[in-house]
């Protein structure tokens, strides 16, 4: 089969994640509905040394995660406008 480069890119991807353990995460939202999150190997091991430093379990640090805002993307900059001679 011929693909576009960046189809095999998105296959090679797909294929590679596929065969990397999953870590699954049971843990209870801000409105009380209970949520199942998959996380592959590096994800897993960046949400244990997360909580492991700030002494919580996975759980309590995905239900802490929950009520963090999420962040506005930049607007355009600013213009400025010169008024007078």
């Amino acid at each position: 089969m011929d693909f576009p480069d960046d189809e095999k890119i998105f296959l090679r991807d797909l294929v590679k994640t596929s065969r990397q353990k999953i870590h699954l995460v049971k843990w209870t939202d801000r409105d009380g509905s209970d949520r199942l999150t998959a996380l592959n190997s590096a994800e897993a091991a960046r949400l244990n040394a997360i909580a492991h430093r700030l002494g919580v379990s996975k759980v309590e640090l995905m239900r802490q995660a929950a009520h963090l805002p999420v962040a506005k993307p930049p607007g355009p900059p600013a213009t400025t406008m010169k008024v007078g001679p």
